[in-house]
């Protein structure tokens, strides 16, 4: 049993998601958002960092898992996407959690079966998953994705450990 941290970074709104993992079982135990509305970017990250902290405290998680910082044509939003980010690994390290990062494509390929998959794809499957019947921000629905692909990508390194053998044969 783990509960598993889901944060999905961002400068101005940074989704956060917790699930707890129960053998190959997925059980929602809260979202939300960080809103930072200050226009100082310090003040932001600052505000990230607090709210990410008090979730942990809250909660009490095992494991963290981010997504990773997705390059667009835009280099300033990029860097400060970067720094959300980053304020949002140092609270999670400041409370000894061991932070795991994923790609957007394999977290979409995790919950949708595409990494190709739109936020209300993954929004609709994230419900799927987790029997959620409220409405939820797409922010705190991508946060409890990388949460299950944290969670799938665990059981299955767990599953292949427990492998004794395994034989490159091509089968006919």
């Amino acid at each position: 049993m783990a509960i598993i941290l889901g944060i999905d970074p961002g400068s101005r709104v940074t989704g956060f998601g917790l699930i707890n993992s129960v053998g190959n079982k997925l059980e929602f135990v809260g979202c939300g958002c960080i809103r930072t509305e200050t226009t100082s970017q310090p003040e932001r990250l600052k505000k990230i960092f607090s709210g990410i902290c008090q979730v942990i405290e809250e909660f009490s998680p095992q494991q963290s898992a981010i997504e990773e910082v997705f390059l667009g044509r835009n280099v300033s939003s990029a860097l400060k996407l970067g720094q959300a980010r980053g304020s949002a690994i140092v609270a999670c390290v400041h409370h000894e959690l061991p932070v795991a990062e994923y790609s957007a494509r394999k977290v979409k390929q995790a919950v949708t079966g595409s990494g190709g998959a739109d936020k209300l794809q993954v929004q609709h499957m994230v419900k799927a998953l987790l029997s959620i019947s409220d409405t939820i921000a797409e922010d705190a629905a991508d946060a409890l994705a990388v949460a299950i692909c944290h969670a799938n990508t665990e059981a299955s390194l767990i599953r292949m450990a427990g492998a004794k053998s395994f034989s490159r044969k091509r089968f006919k």
